[in-house]
């Protein structure tokens, strides 16, 4: 009886994220339309960030193409979307996320972590960390010094790889379920316009990820898509993941 209820309830919830990706997705055009990643012949791809991107992936395999090594997230979901539709171009697909990671944490461990794998494509999502362990007292961090961090690591990274093409991706929270509530706002609004500001500046692509979550939770509860408000649960995964891979072609 007992499996036969959590079939049922894996199956509503499935057919819950079928119906409501799609209605949500479509709030994306506008923004994807306005440029697109094309993928070529042997590119690497690199996933980098905090805990939403590392999503418990094994540190000790640090390979390629490797469910392993990719974690259970946006970063697998999406990469595995990748290697499935694009099988000719060979392509590498790595994840270095790192759970608790700041913008000064990813400086720290930059070149072993980006530039020494050389990626054609760099996604980037981070931020929450900088407000939310400031919140617990467990940071002195600021929105000026998230800023000029990412700013100058941006810079490094074009420096070093003048060619590489940028994602960066807007940190988000779901407000109201756990770790999210009112202490975050309005401070967070202010580094979700910085990481889109910064976006501008490199001519990155900007994946609205709170837009997407925002308009998920019109369709099912916050809870649906987070356990936390900050840690996607496996709809919200695959939510990121499609939204993600509407700016690659």
């Amino acid at each position: 009886m007992n499996t036969r209820r959590n079939f049922i309830r894996k199956a509503a919830a499935g057919s819950i994220a079928a119906a409501v990706i799609p209605e949500v997705l479509s709030a994306l055009p506008s923004e994807a339309a306005a440029g697109k990643v094309r993928l070529q012949k042997d590119y690497t791809v690199l996933f980098q960030g905090d805990s939403i991107t590392d999503a418990g992936r094994n540190k000790q395999n640090e390979g390629f193409n490797n469910a392993s090594s990719l974690g259970s997230g946006y970063a697998m979901i999406a990469g595995a979307a990748l290697l499935e539709k694009y099988a000719p171009l060979n392509l590498k697909i790595y994840n270095r996320g790192i759970s608790g990671n700041k913008v000064f944490q990813l400086a720290e461990r930059w070149d072993k972590d980006c530039i020494d794998l050389k990626p054609d494509v760099l996604s980037i999502l981070i931020g929450v960390n900088d407000i939310w362990h400031t919140l617990n007292g467990n940071y002195n961090g600021t929105l000026e010094k998230y800023r000029t961090d990412y700013i100058a690591l941006l810079e490094r990274t074009r420096k070093a790889l003048p060619n590489v093409k940028l994602i960066i991706c807007e940190p988000f929270a779901v407000p109201g379920i756990k770790a999210v509530d009112d202490k975050w706002y309005p401070e967070f609004y202010g580094y979700q316009k910085a990481a889109r500001e910064i976006a501008d500046r490199f001519g990155a692509l900007f994946v609205p990820f709170q837009k997407i979550f925002d308009e998920g939770i019109k369709r099912a509860p916050g809870s649906y898509w987070t356990g936390d408000g900050v840690h996607p649960s496996l709809a919200g995964a695959q939510l990121m993941a499609a939204a993600w891979l509407k700016f690659i072609q």
